[in-house]
């Protein structure tokens, strides 16, 4: 009746008994920078979108993030308020961290945190999106 949820980044593994899939989602103002930025810088691909609302895919399609904007009559009191900029991070894990590194650079990507080797094994860099959001791109590696 179950099945395994995984974290792949570290191999733990826990018993659910209904099926998940997570959608984060961010108010903002900035629809179209955010579209062109997933889009040209990351590679995502459109999953669905209308004048007020941006759903978008990850190269692969395992994962979504949508984007709406603030305001907007069709939504209840609770999604109108515009993220305000900060407390918030993405984490997107890559197989190639140094090729995508160095891809961002030749695009003219601003490198918030330089790419770097941490003491648990992960290698990563991190940039930030049009709505502040910060985006960790990471190699997970086992300890060493």
């Amino acid at each position: 009746m179950g099945f395994l949820l995984t974290n792949s980044a570290y191999g733990q593994t826990s018993k659910t008994r209904n099926a998940m899939k997570l959608n984060a989602g961010i108010i903002t103002e900035k629809l179209a920078e955010t579209k062109k930025f997933y889009t040209e810088v990351l590679g995502f691909g459109i999953s669905f979108e209308n004048e007020f609302y941006l759903l978008l895919h990850t190269p692969d399609k395992s994962a979504e993030i949508s984007f709406l904007l603030p305001n907007h009559a069709s939504q209840q009191p609770l999604f109108q308020k515009p993220f305000k900029g900060e407390g918030m991070y993405l984490t997107i894990e890559v197989d190639d961290v140094d090729a995508l590194y160095q891809d961002l650079k030749k695009k003219g990507v601003s490198i918030k945190i330089d790419i770097r080797n941490e003491p648990w094994g992960d290698r990563h860099f991190a940039i930030q999106d049009p709505n502040g959001i910060g985006i960790d791109l990471v190699k997970y590696s086992p300890e060493q």
